[in-house]
C-alpha cells in the first residue's frame, strides 16, 4: 500500500514544488497533460485486450460501472440535497446561453474512443505489446507529475482555500458519500468495502480513476472506473443547467473533480461568475484527493 501511494504522491509533490507560473509554460504543460491521458487511456485499451475469458470480462466491466455509476450519484445527490437544506446558497444570477452540451458530450467520448482504439490493437496479440502495462506505469508517474504543476499553477493558496468555506464543505459531502455509494455498490456486486471505496474515489476524474484502478485492480475493475466517471461527468453536463438556478450545491458537487477545468465553463455561464471561487476550490480539493484515496484503497 505504502509504496503505490508514494508512487502516487511522490510525482505530485515534486510537480506540485516546481516553480512554474509563466503562463506559456503551463499552457504547454496542460496540452501535454491532455495528451499524456490518451497515451496512457491508450496502453489501458490495450492491457484490456489481453484479458483471458475477455467476452464475460467485457460484460462485468459495464455492469459494474453501471451499478458503481447509479449508486455514487444517487448518494452524491441525496447528501448534497440534505446539505443544500441545512446551508442555502443564495443568490440573484440569471442565466447566461451555454456552450453546446452536445459537443462537450463528444469530447468526454473521444477518450472512450482512444480505449477502444488501444483494446483493437491489442487484439493482434503481437508480443511487444506485452510491455503495455509497464509502459502505462511510467506514464502515468509523469501524468502525475504534470498534474501537481498544473494543481500550483492554478494559483490556489491554501489561505484561499481555507477561506473559500463552501467549496471545501461541499467537496467533504461529495467526497464521503461518494465512498459511501462505492460501498453500497461493493455490496451489490459481492465486492470487497476497499474495492467499493476505491471506485467511489474517482470523483468524476476518470482519466485518472481508470489508470491507478487498472494498476491497483486490474483491467477489468480499471475500465469500469473510467466508463463509472465518465457517465458522471455526462451527467454533470445534462444537469447542471436545470439545477443551478435553485440548487447550486447540487449543481457544483455533481461536477466532481470537473468543476476546475472541463465543467467550469458551464457552472460560469449558467451559475454567474461567483460559483467560481467555489468551483475552483471544489475541484482543487476532490482533484488531490482522488489519486490519494485509490492509492489507499488499493493497498
Amino acid at each position: 500500500m505504502y509504496t503505490g501511494l508514494l508512487i502516487i504522491l511522490l510525482p505530485l509533490i515534486i510537480g506540485w514544488l516546481l516553480p512554474f507560473r509563466h503562463p506559456r509554460l503551463l499552457h504547454v504543460v496542460n496540452r501535454a497533460l491532455s495528451y499524456m491521458v490518451y497515451v496512457i487511456l491508450f496502453f489501458m485499451g490495450i492491457s484490456l485486450a489481453f484479458l483471458d475469458n475477455l467476452s464475460s470480462n467485457l460484460v462485468r466491466v459495464f455492469h459494474t460501472a453501471l451499478i458503481c455509476a447509479v449508486c455514487i450519484l444517487l448518494c452524491n445527490l441525496l447528501a448534497l440535497w440534505l446539505w443544500e437544506k441545512r446551508q442555502p446558497w443564495q443568490h440573484n444570477h440569471r442565466q447566461e446561453q451555454l456552450p453546446s452540451r452536445l459537443k462537450m458530450a463528444l469530447d468526454s467520448l473521444q477518450l472512450c474512443a482512444v480505449v477502444v482504439l488501444g483494446f483493437l490493437l491489442g487484439l493482434t496479440q503481437w508480443p511487444f505489446l506485452h510491455h503495455a502495462t509497464a509502459a502505462g506505469e511510467y506514464a502515468l508517474m509523469c501524468l502525475l507529475l504534470l498534474v501537481g504543476i498544473q494543481l500550483r499553477g492554478s494559483g490556489m493558496t491554501l489561505r484561499q482555500i481555507v477561506i473559500n468555506r463552501r467549496g471545501m464543505t461541499i467537496a467533504a459531502v461529495v467526497t464521503l458519500s461518494a465512498l459511501v455509494g462505492g460501498m453500497i455498490a461493493a455490496l451489490v456486486l459481492g465486492l470487497p468495502l476497499k474495492t467499493g471505496l476505491a471506485l467511489g474515489s474517482g470523483m468524476g476524474w476518470y482519466s485518472i480513476s481508470g489508470i491507478l484502478m487498472t494498476e491497483g485492480f486490474g483491467p477489468v475493475l480499471g475500465s469500469a472506473a473510467f466508463f463509472n466517471d465518465l457517465i458522471r461527468e455526462l451527467v454533470a453536463i445534462i444537469l447542471i443547467p436545470p439545477l443551478i438556478q435553485r440548487h447550486r450545491t447540487l449543481a457544483l458537487g455533481i461536477s466532481g473533480a470537473t468543476s476546475m477545468d472541463f465543467t467550469l465553463p458551464v457552472l460560469q455561464r449558467a451559475g454567474g461568475s461567483e460559483i467560481v471561487p467555489a468551483a475552483i476550490v471544489h475541484g482543487f480539493i476532490t482533484s488531490l484527493l482522488a489519486p490519494i484515496l485509490i492509492a489507499l484503497f488499493s493497498g
